[in-house]
């Protein structure tokens, strides 16, 4: 059971990979979006709904497993994130990119709510929320920008 814990928590595997586990973390968020977009929006959101929950156990398992608060190899939260940041975006690159890209900008600088969810929050339940709140910035920011598109 620990090692099916550690494939969701590490997205797959994407979390042991170097420098920079959250970037990598985000860009299977991206790949899995660039797949998942094809469903229905009820699917779509169903499908988010069950990885936090997922990954939520699986972050909080993940922590005891490795005995260290929010390892840096648990990134389902950013794979979470980011599908949060995609919700409704058009398949296309350049809304990718800049979904991949506001998130990233989110979830490093934290601005509030994020970094107060960060500091505040503990545990799986705790290492997801901050990519959540994160992932509707970035959501915000797109559809934003998308509309001042149109």
């Amino acid at each position: 059971m620990d090692k099916l814990f550690l494939f969701i928590a590490t997205g797959a595997g994407s979390g042991y990979l170097p420098k920079a586990p959250g970037t990598w973390g985000s860009l299977a968020g991206v790949l899995l979006w660039s797949g998942l977009c094809q469903l229905d929006f009820d699917m779509y959101l169903a499908v988010v709904a069950t990885l936090f929950v997922l990954g939520t156990a699986a972050a909080g398992a993940a922590e005891k497993i490795l005995d260290q608060g929010d390892p840096g190899v648990v990134v389902i939260d950013e794979v979470v994130g980011q599908l949060i940041a995609l919700t409704a975006a058009p398949l296309h690159p350049l809304a990718a990119l800049a979904g991949f890209a506001l998130f990233r900008l989110f979830d490093i600088l934290k601005p509030f709510p994020v970094g107060w969810l960060d500091r505040r929050l503990h545990g799986g339940l705790g290492i997801m929320l901050d990519d959540v709140a994160a992932g509707l910035l970035a959501f915000a920011a797109l559809q934003a920008g998308l509309l001042l598109l149109r």
